[in-house]
């Protein structure tokens, strides 16, 4: 008897394949937000000021295609979203700012509409999140404060959550639909390679502090997908033969509490990118020193490997943020 679920059936039929193993019920069918219109992303802000770039998977040889602007020019922003649309939080202006900007993607020509702040003004800070809400950690003053933006409320402030296990500015973020992995960072110059996990079900505890990157390093950025993550870039001033790092590590959830594994680097070495993609690759763009408009492309599959440079941003830009 086929595995099928589609058409019409009795009730008999569906105790048949039950007893035969072959009715897929709907919560045995393994759910990947990531997957469900994920073929773009948008890398907005950075150095160059409020310009947001969609990047089209299926043509990333071509380069990024502008679109309508972030509220407020700004660098040193994250962001995170879900299949319909962005939050880009945080950044300098010049001056530290709290503003969130709502991006939707159906209507991505237009100026992103400015949502409930932070409830803490920062730059310098990470962020990630599921299908309904996205928290942004860290930042400058090396801050350990999360917030948590509902995208069902997103005019109201944003709230305070369980902060990270130590304060850190310019940490990179990753996770799935019910974690988020923060890593990396400085404490006033003291890079460090912690890796901290917020658990969203108990998002007012303190993260706890998991196994650690390879290498201690601030100004990275990260993305992968429900079983991995992969940080990549960085900079650390005591490094050799430069400060500049294109090393790229992967963390396996299921044993984060193992030193993470250094795989296939980025072309070239870079600080302050940004990093988003879906659950087969992850595409880093821009950067310093430079500033770059280079982006990344990284095959999951093929982690061991140099990362494939594809189609430039619009602009060069360092400090950018992705979703």
């Amino acid at each position: 008897m086929a595995n099928e679920t589609k058409g019409v059936f009795t009730l008999q039929d569906v105790r048949d394949r039950e007893l035969a193993g072959t009715w897929i019920k709907w919560y045995n069918v393994p759910y990947h937000p990531a997957t469900i219109g994920t073929s773009n992303i948008w890398f907005g802000g950075g150095s160059t000021g409020s310009g947001v770039d969609r990047v089209i998977f299926a043509s990333d040889t071509s380069t990024a295609v502008a679109k309508g602007p972030l509220s407020l020019g700004r660098s040193e922003l994250a962001a995170h979203g879900n299949t319909t649309d962005a939050w880009f939080g945080g950044g300098d202006a010049p001056g530290t700012r709290s503003t969130v900007d709502r991006i939707i993607f159906s209507s991505d020509t237009s100026t992103a509409v400015a949502k409930g702040p932070l409830s803490l003004a920062r730059y310098a800070l990470t962020a990630h999140g599921n299908t309904t809400d996205a928290w942004f950690g860290g930042g400058s003053g090396a801050v350990s404060t999360v917030d948590r933006v509902i995208f069902s409320s997103d005019t109201s402030t944003a709230v305070a959550k369980g902060p990270l296990s130590s304060g850190r500015h310019g940490p990179g973020a990753s996770g799935n639909t019910t974690d988020a992995w923060l890593a990396g960072g400085t404490y006033f110059g003291s890079p460090f390679s912690t890796i901290d996990r917020i658990i969203f079900s108990s998002d007012t505890s303190t993260a706890v502090a998991k196994g650690p990157l390879s290498l201690a390093r601030y100004a990275l950025a990260a993305h992968g997908n429900t079983t991995d993550a992969w940080f990549g870039a960085g900079y650390n001033p005591s490094g050799t033969p430069s400060p500049f790092f294109s090393r790229v590590d992967r963390i396996i959830f299921s044993s984060d509490t193992s030193t993470a594994v250094a795989k296939g680097p980025l072309s070239s070495a870079r600080r302050e990118p940004a990093a988003g993609g879906n659950t087969t690759d992850a595409w880093f763009g821009g950067g310093a020193p430079g500033p770059l408009s280079t982006i990344d492309r990284i095959i999951f599959s093929s982690d061991t490997s140099t990362a494939v440079a594809k189609g430039p941003l619009s602009s060069a830009r360092h400090y950018p943020a992705a979703n």
